[in-house]
């Protein structure tokens, strides 16, 4: 690929993580100079564990790669037709989850890292920046997890206060310590063209006696308190599993534990709750805990985990836990353009916007390394049409969501302008989401055909 270098034309990029080096990436294939500032590993975090880019700190999992009806694989497909780096090395890392699109977490981050530092127009500076800059183009990519300075800065610079909400992260156990005479390989529904992929998740079944017992330890195990000022407003999409048994002592069953679409080989007896382990590395060696996110203190939690069928020894390579996440009020502080109202040479990429999820701050990080590099070169781009799955989510953020209750959100079709023509309803949800897929599909091509960058 032969790229034209701009050297008078610097985008500067704060954070290295899927955002920022999909914004990275994009905007040096056009040709734009890209200083990549990244504090890892000079500067350490407690979630990261590495000083690779675009390091998966929760699970190693894109979600769903059904691209005809589910608006998770309708992003996977907007962006491998957008040339983008994220999705293109999760493939080339991918493992056995079903329908989903889960990847060897380590070996993903540094096939995205050789990329991003062997780029001829993307320079890496290990460095932390703690305010936003005056002059300059910049995107700020920082992700749920900014540094306490910027963060100020970011506070003082809107007049605004950040949001927050507390993310968990889950277990991760070492496969040998798994008792597989409990324990079984199985996709829900054997979903998957392949033996392997439908053999993609490993399987704990429970009775509902075990079901009991495991939620009374869960709701009186030493949890983690929060400090004083903080806020205890969670994600609805990854819930600690304490707080979602206290919401009723079926709501794991219906959630994480469900049972549905497994048959146990080793009992004719019906389970009551399975827990689902899904493979984390590609030798197969260490296995999270599916759902399973945990506020859980780290003695009880291996305590309470232990108590499951087949995890009686389990060993663990990292027990969950919880951290902050922060997130500006997008709606209130952004344009279209992804840019600060009160900085217009400042631009937001990420889960800092109030998206949720490593695709959806792909996505966003994707678009607006276009955008700047599109404006550095005396360009705008055209609108993101609305019924494209990232112009759903640009939408959303910039002006689709209530300010006042503004929380971050998933990319799903409830974002998309309704379609005339399929019926409403469960019976009519299949056609329905095809045919949102299909318009959403011509709409990006139609898109990216108007834009800098060969589609």
């Amino acid at each position: 690929m032969e790229v034209t270098f701009y050297m008078k034309q610097t985008l500067n990029i704060i954070g290295g993580g899927m955002a920022g080096s999909e914004a990275a990436w994009q905007a040096a294939n056009m040709g734009i100079a890209v200083k990549l500032y990244e504090m890892r590993p000079k500067i350490v975090t407690f979630a990261h564990q590495t000083g690779y880019m675009a390091e998966m700190v929760c699970s190693n999992s894109f979600r769903s790669d059904d691209h005809q009806q589910n608006a998770v694989g309708l992003l996977h497909w907007e962006m491998q037709r957008a040339g983008g780096l994220i999705i293109e090395k999760a493939y080339e890392n991918r493992l056995p989850a079903g329908g989903a699109l889960a990847v060897d977490r380590d070996a993903f981050a540094q096939a995205v890292t050789e990329a991003i530092k062997s780029h001829p127009n993307i320079e890496i500076v290990e460095r932390e920046i703690t305010t936003i800059p005056k002059t300059g183009s910049w995107i700020i990519a920082t992700g749920p997890l900014t540094s306490s300075n910027l963060s100020k800065s970011i506070a003082d610079q809107t007049g605004a206060d950040s949001l927050a909400f507390f993310d968990a992260i889950a277990p991760i156990i070492y496969f040998d310590s798994i008792d597989m005479s409990r324990a079984w390989m199985q996709s829900r529904y054997d979903k998957g063209e392949t033996k392997e992929e439908r053999e993609a998740y490993l399987n704990c079944p429970m009775t509902k006696e075990q079901y009991e017992v495991f939620i009374d330890l869960l709701l009186a195990a030493d949890k983690t308190e929060f400090h004083k000022g903080e806020t205890t407003g969670y994600f609805d999409g990854c819930l600690p599993i304490e707080v979602m048994a206290e919401r009723g002592r079926e709501t794991l069953r219906f959630g994480p534990m469900k049972p549905v679409g497994l048959t146990n080989p080793h009992s004719n007896k019906k389970s009551y709750a399975v827990v689902q382990l899904r493979r984390e590395n590609a030798l197969g060696t260490l296995y999270n805990v599916v759902g399973f996110q945990t506020k859980m203190k780290y003695g009880s939690q291996e305590n309470v985990l232990r108590t499951i069928p087949g995890l009686e020894n389990a060993k663990f390579a990292r027990l969950g836990g919880i951290h902050r996440n922060t997130f500006i009020n997008s709606p209130t502080l952004l344009d279209n353009q992804m840019r600060l109202k009160s900085s217009p040479n400042v631009r937001f990429a990420g889960q800092i916007t109030g998206v949720e999820g490593y695709v959806e701050s792909t996505a966003l990080g994707l678009l607006t390394g276009r955008m700047a590099a599109a404006e550095l070169l005396g360009h705008t781009l055209p609108d993101v049409p609305k019924d494209s799955a990232v112009g759903a989510l640009v939408n959303h953020v910039t002006c689709g969501a209530e300010a006042k209750t503004f929380q971050p959100m998933n990319v799903n079709f409830g974002l998309f302008r309704p379609i005339e023509g399929p019926k409403s309803g469960r019976k009519g949800r299949k056609d329905r989401y095809r045919a949102y897929t299909e318009r959403a599909k011509k709409a990006w091509k139609n898109w990216l055909s108007k834009t800098l960058v060969d589609a």
